[in-house]
């Protein structure tokens, strides 16, 4: 067994070039992002604030409004009147939307995890490609709205298959064909 004894690490030359060179490269970095001023945490807020700034231009009736990729988290939509509605990509988890008046909306793409859908006029909205888990339809009208390829929790999706009726009328798809009824 050899025994060598090793100079502490401060003392050796080359250790305390690369020692001294990180944190020139740190110190470097951060000068230039304080001078170009790239501050990427600070453009990220929680999603909670981002759905409480853009709650603040909701009205109780929203008719035909385009409102794309907009965040309604643990939003209070009770009984608005968002008919005919551009909501693709609209995100509304943990929202209340019971009563809401979703007829003919375009709900393409949309993700409502955990919300209540209950006595809503959802007839003839399209709900392609939504994500729906732990959603709740009861009394929902949704006599020609299209799910096609929307994800539901398994009793949500043969509940509605119970009352399942009508095409969609601008996509053309039946809604038991679009919820893949028996």
């Amino acid at each position: 067994m050899i025994n060598r004894k090793c100079a502490p690490m401060s003392s050796r030359p080359e250790s305390r070039a690369s020692w001294s060179g990180g944190w020139l490269l740190a110190a470097l970095a951060l000068v230039l992002t304080w001078c170009l001023g790239v501050f990427p945490a600070a453009a990220i807020t929680a999603p909670e604030l981002r759905s409480q700034r853009s709650l603040q231009d909701l009205q109780p009736d929203m008719h035909g409004r385009n409102l794309q990729q907009q965040e309604f988290l643990k939003a209070t939509l009770t009984g608005f009147d968002l008919s005919g509605t551009d909501l693709r990509g609209a995100v509304f988890n943990s929202s209340d939307l019971r009563g809401a008046n979703l007829k003919d909306a375009n709900l393409e793409d949309a993700v409502a995890f955990a919300s209540h859908f209950e006595d809503t006029d959802l007839s003839g909205a399209v709900l392609r490609n939504a994500m729906l888990m732990q959603s709740h339809f009861k009394g929902a009208t949704i006599e020609g709205a299209d799910f096609s390829d929307a994800v539901l929790d398994l009793p949500e999706q043969k509940a509605l298959c119970k009352r399942a009726a009508g095409v969609n009328p601008s996509t053309g798809v039946a809604t038991k064909d679009s919820l893949a009824c028996r």
